[in-house]
Parts: structure tokens; sequence; C-alpha cells
């Protein structure tokens, strides 16, 4: 849910981000079988997961190939928007579950509405329904839900005398990173721009991103409560290697963990199964605990955030697209998605699949504490620019932290009602 938006009016834009995607509006194979074309974002699933389905699909489904095109959240707006706004857009995209809004907003998806009892939605997850969809009409099928752990080297953890049962608070986390970070090992990979993981710490003092009164949103990165949880950041964030300017994309978080020394990084339970699958001698030396609170008694805040699926307007093969929507949003799957990236499901009487799974766990201790982003069309717009993650960058550089947290607000500001 990182990305940027086209600019208004910019026909050059609009051109380049068209040219970039690369779903063929007729994909109707010369066999009488048709191609589906799907976005899928980058760790939402493993390639074996991947290869399972689509194998297990296709079976099933003789008359129906599946191209899964895996992308990067980074700028993924932008090409989505493009995307929906052409006359080749793919058949079934991934979409964070709170630009489901926006997107439904421009009039280029499929309302699927009257597909919501054949595709399970009597006990979707609210937090997944809800954003999915727009004036009582549905555009987005919950696909999973996450949020963030901790995702930490029981190796290091070990060699340092540090039980993680053991961090409860905050004061508790930031000792042991301390203690953590010598010795070759960094106590933990936080990059300067991990916005989401921001919130959290501004949500435990009370804050918040944006507040509405009378209709009107305003930025509200500049309070008190807000700065507060910006100073945390930056006490945790110089507690390791992570670059000042840039996400845990730029470079894939992951990546570093798997080729590094490094004993934390703050991720949803999925990220570990990544960081084995590029180095499978830390299997079985990574595992998970809640984000600490400020108290022992409370979990850190976190994002509670997923995805849904749409259809673009634009679909070629809108039938098969549902076809494919509902195999992987169906039981089967669903578990089988559950268990092996850590997910929550998508319905709440899918819960059990992941009773037994660590990862899982850790990431329902924190969901107990769980919010979400501002829910109005008009957050997108600030995601698209994110000033947020250029004020992170300025106050970690050592810029005063009240005067860029005033100018982000005031960007906000301007994003989220530049439509009203």
């Amino acid at each position: 849910m990182k990305y940027r938006l086209l600019a208004g009016g910019s026909a050059l834009v609009l051109a380049a981000a068209l040219s970039a995607c690369s779903a063929p509006s007729d994909s109707a194979n010369g066999d009488g079988r048709t191609t589906v074309d799907v976005w899928l974002m980058r760790d939402s699933v493993s390639a074996a997961f991947q290869k399972e389905f689509t194998a297990d699909f296709e079976r099933r489904h003789p008359e129906i190939d599946v191209k899964i095109q895996i992308q990067e959240w980074d700028g993924i707006g932008q090409k989505i928007t493009a995307a929906l706004a052409s006359n080749d857009a793919p058949d079934v995209i991934e979409a964070g579950n709170t630009q489901v809004a926006q997107y439904a907003e421009s009039g280029g998806l499929l309302d699927l509405t009257d597909r919501k009892a054949e595709l399970n939605g009597a006990d979707w997850l609210s937090g997944l329904a809800e954003p999915g969809a727009y004036e009582g009409k549905q555009y987005g099928i919950p696909y999973y839900a996450a949020n963030r752990v901790v995702i930490h080297r029981t190796d290091l953890f070990e060699k340092a005398g540090i039980d993680a049962k053991d961090l409860t608070t905050r004061e508790q986390w930031i000792d042991a990173t301390t203690r953590l970070n010598q010795g070759g090992t960094q106590g933990i990979y936080l990059p300067g721009q991990m916005w989401y993981a921001l919130a959290g710490f501004i949500w435990d003092e009370g804050g918040d991103l944006a507040t509405e009164s009378g209709g009107t949103w305003s930025g509200a990165l500049d309070t008190p409560e807000a700065l507060r949880g910006m100073a945390f950041y930056k006490k945790l964030q110089a507690l390791g290697n992570g670059p000042k300017d840039s996400d845990e994309d730029d470079p894939p978080q992951a990546d570093v963990m798997a080729a590094e020394k490094t004993a934390q990084v703050i991720s949803t339970p999925g990220g570990a199964n990544v960081i084995m699958e590029k180095n499978p001698e830390l299997k079985g030396k990574l595992a998970f605990f809640p984000i600490p609170g400020k108290t022992a008694d409370t979990p850190g805040a976190v994002f509670t955030g997923g995805s849904d699926l749409v259809v673009p307007a634009a679909s070629a093969h809108p039938e098969e697209a549902v076809t494919f929507i509902k195999e992987l949003t169906g039981d089967t799957w669903q578990k089988k998605l559950a268990v092996a990236m850590s997910y929550v499901p998508n319905r709440t009487s899918l819960a059990s699949a992941v009773a037994d799974d660590p990862g899982a766990a850790a990431m329902a201790v924190g969901a107990a504490n769980g919010r979400a982003t501002p829910n109005t069309p008009g957050w997108a717009a600030v995601e698209a620019e994110n000033p947020i993650k250029d004020y992170m960058t300025a106050v970690l550089t050592g810029r005063d932290p009240a005067k860029e947290a005033a100018k982000a607000s005031q960007d906000i500001t301007r994003a989220m009602n530049a439509g009203s």
C-alpha cells in the first residue's frame, strides 16, 4: 500500500504508465483456452504456493490458463490507475484494502455485489470487506488480513541472553535491541520510511495521522502525541543500519535479514517464509513476538491491513476472473495460504486454520490493539504523495521535528481535501 498515483492532466505520464501495463486485452488462446491475467503483490504468496495453486486451478478448470504477474508495491498505485483507465487491464488485481474505495470512485472496477453469496460473503472479515465497499456496492473481495510483528533470530537472541517473551514494553525492547547491536550484529533493521510502523507508535501515544471535524480532514503529525511517536521511531531506528531515505522495499528487508547478521525486522509473519526461501540456513532460527507497547498490559498498536481482489471494469474475461477469485478465496486455498504465509484468513469461520501457527499467534495479540488509516477515499491521495515518508527522512537526518511535522500535516490536509 505504498505507491504514487498519476499526476492529473499529464498525458506523458499516463502514456508511460499505460505502456507498463503488460496484460493483453485479448488473451484467448488458439486452443480455445482462456488466459486469466492476474496481478498479485510482492510477498503476498510464496513461489511454492503460487506454483501449487496454479497447477491445481488449471487442473480443475481445464478451459482456463492462469498468468500471474508479481507486482512491486512501490509505484503500484500509478500502474493500477493507468490499467483501470485503459482497454487492456488485467483480469484480477490485488489491491490494498484501504485503496479499493479510491479505485471504485474512479469507475474502473466491476461491481461484484451480486456475487457476494457465492464468494462466501456472509462471514468476511469486516476489516477487509468494509474498505472493499463503496457507496453500498462491493468491489473488493477479501483476500487476506495481516498486521506486523517482530521477526527475530532466535540464535542471536540466545547468544545475547535475551528471551523474547520478556519483551513486553518499549523500554525492554530498546534495552534488548541495544544489547543485540554489537559484535557485528545489527540490532534491528528498520528503514527510515516504514510509516506503518510509525503510525503504530503514534497511536500508542494517543495521536493519529489525521483527524476529521465537520467533514474536513486535517493532518495531525504535529501534535505532541504524534511527535512523541516519531521520537521513539528515531530512537529505535538508530539501533541498526537501516537507510534513512527509503522504505522496507528498497532494498527488500527480507534480503537484508537473509544476507546479514540482523537480529530483528518489523514485518508480517509471512516475511519469515520469504527470508528462509532466500537463506535456507535460517530455517528453525526465526521466531515472532508482538510489537511491544508502552506498558506490559497493552501490546503495541498496529495497522491491521491486508488485501482485496478486484476485477477491472475493462477485464476481457470477467467471468473467468470471478472463477479465479472464488478458488483463491475459498476454504481450501484460504487455509493453505494462511498456513503458508502466516496470514489471517479472509473469513472468521476459517480462523482455526492458524491456531497452531506461532506467527499468526503473535499477530493475533497485536491485532487486539489494531487500528486503520482514515477510512475515506481522500486517504489514497495522501499515500500517493506520501509526505509522511519525506517527514520521517527529514527528522532522521537531523531536521527540526516540529517544523517538519507541521509541514507534513499541511500536505496531508491539502491532499485529503483536494477533491472536496
